[in-house]
C-alpha cells in the first residue's frame, strides 16, 4: 500500500475537503483483536476497484497518535494492524471511535472512515487494598453495618457491573443495596453477634465479580478483630443529612453540628468525629470537622461553577479501649449566586468608518458571557453615551452586532468613543464594559467656502507690476486631498488676465500692471476655489478692486495769458475784479482740489481769490499808474501729498479813457483762461445777480429741509454693504479734466466724466478722515461744514456768472 507523508496528506485533506466533498464508512471491531483481524471491505464499500488502489495512490491516515489499522492493497480489506486497548484509548468513555482519513487520486477523492472499538471483558475488578481490617466488639448487636471499600473495573457497561460475594461464615452477610443517595456501596452486616472467646479473629474473603462474559473477579481479605468490653458504637440521630449552602460562603461558617450518642459509660461513650478515609483530599481543603463537638465548618472557597455537590462521609468513634464507630453522610448542595461578572469581548471591528455609511452597516461583532446560572447568567447589553448614531442588535445567543442607525458627518463628529456595557440579571446585577474608538473617515461632501460673500479691495494707482494687493482665503472642513484648495479667476464674464492674477495655492491676488485711476476705477471679478476631492467641489467669491487716486497730475492752466492784455480805465477802486484764472487737474478728490495765490503778494497791488482764481485790486489805482503794463504771476496748487503746482501770468495796463479800450482791446480767443471786465455795470448785471441770489437762497432752504427730514428718518452708517459718501472736508472746489475713465466689471459700463460728488458701496470697512476705522458706527455728517461748502460753492457760481455778465 502506498503510504502518504503525514504532513503532505494533512494539507491535501484540508485543501480537498471542501472541494471534493467526503464519503463516510462506519465499522466496528472488538478491542484486543489479533493483528490481521478482518474489519471491512473498504475498497468495495467505497466503490473503488481493487486494481485501481495502487495506480490511484490509495492512502490512509489515522487521526490518532498510533496506526491501529492497515489496508491490504491486493484485496482492499481493512484489517487490524496492532493491538487495541479500549481502556487505554478511551478510558471510561462509552463511545470509543478511531477516525481514519482515506484519499485517492485521479480523480482526487476524500473519504472519512470511523471504526468503533467495542469493549470486551478484559479487566477484572480490582480492590484498592489487598487487606481490609475491621475491629468489631463482641457486644455489637445483630444487623450492625460496616461499610467496606468497594472494587473498581476499568471496563464499561455490563462488563463493569460488579456483584459482591462473601466467603461462607456464620456471622456476616453482605448488603449491596442502594442507599438513599442511590450510590452503590458494600456493607458488611453482622448476622449473629460475635464471641471473642470463641473466635477472636475472623478471616473472610470478599469477591467482586463483573457482569461480562466470561466473568472476571477480584478479591480482598477481610480481617475482623473481635473486641471486648466496649460493646456499643456511637449512633447518629440520622444516617443522611442534606445541607444547602450559598457559594462564596464566608470561611468559618457553621455547616452543621453533628450529634452521635453512645450507650456506654465513661470513656467508652466519649466520641471523636472525623472524616472517613474515603473522602477526597480536596474536600478536606473546603470543610473541617471538630473532633470533639462534631461541628462542620467551611474553611475554603465554595464555588458553584467548580463543584455543585459535596458528599461528606463522617465517622463517629468512641474512646473505649476497643473503639467503636458510627457512620453518617452529609450531602451539601452548593447554591449559585451572582458572583461572576459578565465577560465581554470584541470579535471584530471595521474602522475607520466612512461618513457616508448607510444605516444598517455593521461596525463590530461583540460577544458576552456569564459563568453564573439561571437569571444570574442572562445578560443584557447597552451603549453609552446615549443618543449615538449606533445601536446594538442581538444576532444569536450572546453575540451582538454594532450597527449604524443614523447618518454620520465627520465635520460634526470626527470620532466616537463608545462604551459597550453588559449586565446580568442577578441580584445585585453585575456588569462589565469595553471601550471602542470609532474614527470617521472623510468623504468630499463640503465645497470650499469663503469667509464672506464678497471682498472690496482698495489699491493705490501706479502700483509696481506684480504687486500683491490682497489675499482671498477659502476653507474646507474636509481633510487631506478633500480640503486641498486651488484658486483661479473666472474669466467667463470678462477677460482680466492682463490686469489681475491669483496664486493657485495661496490665494494671493497680484496686479500684473500699474493701475491708473484716471483710466480704470473698478475691477470686479470672481475668484473660484476648488478642492482636490473626487468629485471635486467648488466655491466662488466676488472681488471688487477699487483703484485709489494718487496726486500724480499737476494742475494745468487752460490757455495762455501772456499774449492777452487787460486794459483798465483809471481810477480803479479797491476790490475791482480784473479777471479769473481757470485751471484743471486730471486727478480727483483732494488731489484735484485747487487753490490760487500770488507769487509775490506783498509788492503788487493785486490779490487773488484762494479758491475762485479771481484777480482783483488790493488798493486804488490812479493816473500815475497809467501806461504801465503789470504782470500778475498766479501759483495754482492742488491739495495732494506731495503738492503739485503750475503758474499763470496775467498782463494788466491802465488807460485814461474808455475810448482807448474800445480801439485797443482785442477780444479773447476761444479757450483763453480769463474774462476781462469793464468798468461800467449795466442793468443786466443787477438783474443777473438778483436772480442768482434768489435761486441760491431757495436752494439753501430746500436743502436744509431735506437734510432735517432725512436725518430724522435714518443716519448714514459706514461699513460693509452701506453707501459711502466721498467728498472734501474743507471748503473748496474740485476741478477735473475731461479725460476718459471706465470700470472693468462683470458687464461693461459707459464711463462718464468726473463729478464733484461720488457715491459707491464698498464691502470693506471705510476709513474716516482721521484715519480711524469706523465699521458699523454712526458718523453723522457735519451740517455746518456742508452748509459752508454749499454757500461758498454758490458764491463761486455767482461770481462766475457775474464775470460772464460783465463781459
Amino acid at each position: 500500500m502506498f503510504t502518504w507523508p503525514k504532513g503532505l496528506l494533512q494539507l491535501v485533506l484540508l485543501h480537498t475537503a471542501w472541494k471534493m466533498g467526503s464519503g463516510q464508512l462506519h465499522y466496528s471491531v472488538l478491542e484486543e483483536s489479533q493483528r490481521g483481524t478482518f474489519v471491512g471491505r473498504i475498497a468495495q464499500d467505497l466503490g473503488l476497484e481493487v486494481s485501481d488502489l495502487v495506480p490511484r495512490m490509495f492512502g490512509m491516515l489515522s487521526k490518532g497518535e498510533k496506526d491501529y489499522f492497515e489496508v491490504n492493497m491486493q484485496n482492499g480489506i481493512l484489517f487490524v494492524d496492532s493491538r487495541i486497548d479500549r481502556e487505554e484509548l478511551c478510558a471510561k468513555n462509552a463511545d470509543c471511535v478511531v477516525h481514519l482519513e482515506v484519499i485517492v487520486e485521479k480523480p482526487l477523492r476524500f473519504f472519512h472512515v470511523e471504526v468503533e472499538i467495542k469493549d470486551i471483558n478484559d479487566n477484572a475488578p480490582i480492590f484498592s487494598e489487598r487487606e481490609q481490617i475491621l475491629s468489631i466488639s463482641e457486644l455489637v448487636t445483630s444487623s450492625t453495618q460496616f461499610p467496606l471499600k468497594g472494587a473498581s473495573d476499568a471496563d464499561i457497561g455490563t462488563n463493569a457491573l460488579l456483584a459482591y460475594k462473601l466467603s461462607p461464615n456464620n456471622h456476616f452477610i453482605l448488603d449491596s443495596g442502594a442507599d438513599e443517595d442511590e450510590s452503590k456501596s458494600v456493607v458488611l452486616v453482622l448476622k449473629i453477634p460475635l464471641d471473642r472467646e470463641e473466635s477472636p479473629v475472623h478471616h473472610l474473603v470478599l469477591t467482586a465479580t463483573d457482569g461480562g462474559e466470561p466473568k472476571l473477579s477480584g478479591t480482598v481479605q477481610l480481617v475482623i478483630h473481635v473486641l471486648d468490653v466496649n460493646d456499643n458504637p456511637p449512633i447518629f440521630n440520622q444516617s443522611l443529612y442534606r445541607i444547602k449552602l450559598l457559594e462564596n460562603t464566608a470561611s468559618g461558617t457553621l455547616v452543621i453540628n453533628l450529634n452521635a450518642t453512645d450507650l456506654d459509660k465513661g470513656i467508652n461513650r466519649e466520641i471523636s468525629y472525623f472524616f472517613s478515609d474515603n473522602l477526597p483530599f480536596l474536600f478536606t481543603k473546603i470543610f473541617s470537622i471538630n473532633s470533639d463537638t462534631g461541628e462542620i465548618r467551611v474553611i475554603g472557597k465554595l464555588d458553584y461553577e467548580d463543584t455543585k455537590f459535596y458528599e461528606l462521609q463522617i465517622v463517629a468513634e468512641d474512646k473505649g479501649s476497643s473503639p467503636l464507630s458510627g457512620h453518617c453522610k452529609v450531602l451539601i448542595e452548593v447554591l449559585d449566586m451572582n458572583d461572576n461578572i459578565p465577560e465581554v469581548s470584541l470579535n471584530s471591528l471595521s474602522v475607520p468608518l466612512p461618513e457616508d455609511s448607510t444605516p444598517g452597516t455593521v461596525i463590530a461583532i461583540i460577544s458576552a458571557s456569564d459563568k453564573d446560572s439561571g437569571t444570574s447568567g442572562q445578560v443584557n447589553s447597552f451603549l453609552w453615551p446615549t443618543g449615538l448614531p449606533f445601536k446594538l442588535e442581538s444576532t444569536f445567543k450572546n453575540y451582538y452586532s454594532l450597527i449604524v442607525v443614523a447618518p454620520l458627518d465627520r465635520e460634526q463628529v470626527a470620532e466616537y468613543r463608545i462604551v459597550v456595557t453588559v449586565q446580568d440579571q442577578g441580584v445585585p446585577p453585575l456588569s462589565s464594559s469595553i471601550s471602542l474608538l470609532v474614527p470617521i473617515s472623510d468623504i468630499n461632501d463640503n465645497a470650499p467656502a469663503f469667509t464672506q460673500p464678497s471682498y472690496t479691495v482698495f489699491v493705490k494707482e501706479n502700483n509696481p507690476p506684480g504687486a500683491h494687493i490682497f489675499t482671498v482665503s477659502a476653507s474646507d472642513p474636509d481633510v487631506a486631498e478633500n480640503a486641498l484648495i486651488t484658486y483661479w479667476i473666472d474669466e467667463k464674464l470678462w477677460p482680466l488676465s492682463s490686469y489681475i492674477s491669483v496664486h493657485s495655492e495661496s490665494g494671493k491676488l497680484y496686479a500684473l500692471q500699474p493701475l491708473d485711476y484716471e483710466e480704470l476705477k473698478l475691477l470686479e471679478f470672481q475668484v473660484r476655489a476648488k478642492d482636490a476631492g473626487l468629485p471635486s467641489l467648488c466655491g466662488n467669491v466676488t472681488v471688487q478692486v477699487f483703484v485709489m487716486d494718487e496726486n500724480d497730475n499737476a494742475p494745468a492752466v487752460s490757455g495762455s495769458s501772456e499774449d492777452n492784455l487787460i486794459l483798465l480805465v483809471v481810477p480803479v477802486m479797491p476790490g475791482h475784479i480784473v479777471g479769473k484764472i481757470h485751471a484743471l487737474d486730471a486727478d480727483s478728490g483732494y488731489n484735484a482740489w485747487l487753490s490760487y495765490e500770488l507769487v509775490e503778494e506783498s509788492s503788487v497791488p493785486w490779490v487773488v481769490g484762494r479758491y475762485s482764481g479771481e484777480v482783483s485790486t488790493k488798493y486804488s489805482l490812479d493816473e500815475t499808474e497809467e501806461g504801465k503794463i503789470q504782470s500778475v504771476l498766479v501759483l495754482v496748487k492742488d491739495h495732494g501729498k506731495p503738492e503739485l503746482s503750475a503758474t499763470a501770468t496775467l498782463g494788466v495796463s491802465l488807460v485814461t479813457s474808455a475810448h482807448a479800450i474800445k480801439t485797443d482791446i482785442h477780444l479773447p480767443r476761444s479757450g483763453e483762461s480769463f474774462m476781462p471786465l469793464v468798468d461800467s455795470i449795466n442793468i443786466y448785471l443787477i438783474i443777473a445777480i438778483c436772480s442768482v441770489s434768489s435761486l441760491f437762497l431757495l436752494a439753501i432752504l430746500i436743502y436744509m429741509a431735506l437734510r432735517c427730514h432725512c436725518k430724522a428718518k435714518e443716519t448714514m452708517v459706514y461699513g460693509p454693504g452701506t453707501a459711502t459718501l466721498v467728498c472734501a472736508n474743507e471748503v473748496g472746489s474740485w476741478s477735473y479734466s475731461n479725460r476718459h475713465s471706465h470700470i472693468l466689471a462683470g458687464v461693461s459700463s459707459e464711463a462718464g466724466v468726473k463729478s464733484d460728488l461720488m457715491i459707491f458701496s464698498p464691502n470693506v470697512p471705510v476709513f474716516a478722515n482721521s484715519g480711524d476705522l469706523r465699521n458699523g458706527t454712526e458718523m453723522p455728517p457735519d451740517s455746518a461744514k456742508e452748509v459752508s461748502f454749499l454757500v461758498l460753492a454758490f458764491l463761486t457760481f455767482i461770481q462766475n456768472h457775474i464775470s460772464m455778465v460783465s463781459v
